[in-house]
């Protein structure tokens, strides 16, 4: 479950082909206008929408698509791909018509740049105008801001009572073995992650104090306090099924991971509907939504496409039918 890491083989990126696009299936929903979509300006458009593989981005991917339907395209389903270059490259050649993507992702990973713009909204004109010379265009970003944090539950909460990482950075002078971290092994290692983070910070915790673990495991300890604070992503639904409290990136430290529209630019010149179809949509998606529709998935077991579709039909987005 890595939005950020890129999939390489061999020390060479992998090609959309190789990260599984040859494959697809049709979607098949029975939908039609609901608030978007009307007078169906997509009709006789063949559009193909991909995604990432983790849980969110599944539900953004299928969001994308069924929109797409009720619009009146024909969607190809191209969701799933593992690791972020593959499915960006398909957008990119053209083998895919979009899907959605991180603001930070786009900054750092694939534009290269070290230093992120702590202003989400210039992040994301800095990114836009960047990509538009690969052929691809950003549209509005989403409030929705899948990045870092350092979690704890409500015991730990209560006994430490920090709030910001402003003071778990105190903390961990004022009391060194309060401060103990479950964090995965990417996190531990990143620029923009762990080392970064103390350094930003003025945090300095022992390395005895930091246990690396896979991501799911992290809020299952954190949640029983086998390490007071664990790394979480801010839209991941265990959050609030595990009633987690989330420390506030006082100093903003961690990139805007703003999800939006990431759409090949000549789909779009030729279908220029798909702007005013996806931005109602788009802005409705913030950190509640996704943590709301992730856990849906995560913890109660639905299938993500399905989500999609009745969060899109509940707000009125399309019709079912």
């Amino acid at each position: 479950m890595r939005r950020r890491t890129c999939l390489l083989l061999a020390g060479v990126l992998v090609s959309a082909s190789a990260c599984g696009l040859t494959s697809g299936s049709p979607m098949v929903d029975d939908v039609r206008p609901g608030s978007i979509g009307k007078g169906e300006p997509l009709k006789g458009a063949d559009l193909t929408v991909t995604s990432k593989e983790f849980t969110e981005q599944l539900i953004l991917g299928a969001i994308m698509g069924i929109a797409f339907e009720a619009a009146g395209a024909d969607v190809l389903d191209r969701t799933g791909i593992q690791g972020s270059i593959g499915a960006r490259e398909a957008v990119k050649s053209g083998d895919a018509d979009g899907m959605y993507e991180y603001t930070g992702t786009a900054w750092i990973t694939y534009l290269g740049n070290s230093e992120p713009i702590a202003d989400p909204q210039e992040q994301w004109q800095a990114v836009r105008d960047a990509d538009l010379e690969n052929g691809l265009t950003w549209l509005s970003p989403a409030p929705l801001n899948n990045t870092y944090a350092l979690a704890m539950n409500q015991a730990n909460f209560t006994k430490y009572g920090t709030k910001t990482l402003s003071d778990v950075a105190a903390l961990s002078k004022k009391d060194p073995g309060a401060v103990t971290l479950c964090v995965e092994s990417e996190f531990a290692n990143r620029a923009d992650g762990l080392p970064g983070m103390q350094k930003a910070y003025g945090m300095s915790v022992p390395a005895g104090n930091i246990t690396q673990m896979d991501t799911g495991i992290i809020y299952t300890q954190a949640a029983k306090g086998s390490c007071v604070f664990g790394e979480v992503f801010t839209t991941d639904g265990r959050i609030k099924s595990m009633n987690l409290a989330v420390m506030r990136d006082d100093r903003k430290f961690f990139p805007n991971y703003n999800a939006a529209p990431e759409i090949n630019t000549k789909a779009l010149k030729k279908w220029p509907a798909i702007a005013d179809v996806l931005a109602p949509i788009t802005k409705k998606l913030d950190n509640a939504v996704a943590q709301e529709l992730n856990a849906k998935v995560d913890v109660a077991g639905e299938d993500p496409h399905q989500v999609a579709l009745d969060w899109l039909t509940e707000e009125g987005f399309v019709k079912e039918g």
